[in-house]
């Protein structure tokens, strides 16, 4: 791809509407044509610990997989261009958790595009913790051209 450094902050919260508490990608570690590599720092300061669980702090599986639809959305919007779109996630499929996911751990994410056909998406998601899998997911997605306020 033909992008500035695909890795900084700045970039990539151009093509996301998340914001904290809700934006659950740190970095680009990787931006290729069809996959990229994205990382997640959990902190025990994240909001969702307070109350998931006390005493037993756990990251919500549903947040994971956010994460990796965040991760989705940056590789869809990178692909895409300029088009001011929105990357809205329709469906899951074959979701799996595998391990916790915990503080101070990185939560490494990896996606791949397996099928595209404008406006529809089908991707194939990991996410992993030093190189163990934690969860993984087929996500569906549809490209929303709308803007944002």
């Amino acid at each position: 791809m033909s992008q500035k450094n695909p890795r900084e902050l700045e970039h990539f919260l151009k093509l996301l509407p998340h914001r904290y508490p809700f934006l659950l990608v740190d970095r680009v570690l990787q931006l290729e044509d069809e996959r990229t590599v994205t990382l997640k720092n959990v902190t025990i300061n994240e909001p969702f610990f307070t109350g998931h669980f006390p005493g037993l702090p756990i990251m919500p599986g549903v947040l994971i997989l956010e994460a990796l639809a965040q991760s989705a959305a940056i590789l869809a919007l990178s692909i895409i261009g300029e088009r001011r779109s929105l990357f809205m996630l329709t469906g899951l499929d074959k979701v799996r958790f595998r391990r916790r996911v915990v503080p101070g751990d990185q939560l490494q994410m990896e996606v791949r595009v397996s099928k595209h056909h404008y406006p529809l998406w089908k991707m194939h998601a990991e996410a992993r913790v030093d190189g163990e899998l934690a969860a993984e997911a087929e996500l569906s997605a549809m490209e929303v051209e709308e803007q944002l306020p």
